[in-house]
């Protein structure tokens, strides 16, 4: 058995469940089709974490990316350079069910 860490690479987290008590975080990997032009996503690699365990990964990343921001490596997005998603139109009202009238036992 060899002491030489296993390496990843990932271009992100395809996607996170929380199933049966336990954390899972499927990594992806962008992979060309056929045509060359588009990217497909490809799980690649699951982690499988408990709860406490997300919770410290979250807050090693967080101090990580204050890191990173402080040496402008990573830079903080204005507002209004973030693109609004787009409006959906206004929900129309739900019609209400006429009203029954009880009768009253006398």
């Amino acid at each position: 058995m060899s002491n030489e860490e296993q390496e990843f690479y990932t271009d992100g987290v395809g996607q996170i469940q929380y199933a049966a008590g336990m954390i899972r975080c499927n990594f992806i990997s962008l992979v060309p089709e056929q045509d060359g032009k588009n990217l497909t996503a490809k799980s690649r690699v699951r982690l499988v974490m408990p709860p406490q365990g997300l919770l410290n990964t979250f807050n090693s990343m967080q101090q990580l990316i204050d890191k990173l921001l402080e040496a402008g490596v990573l830079h903080r997005a204005n507002p209004a350079q973030v693109a609004a998603p787009a409006e959906k139109p206004a929900a129309k009202p739900a019609a209400k069910p006429a009203a029954k009238t009880a009768k009253k036992k006398k």
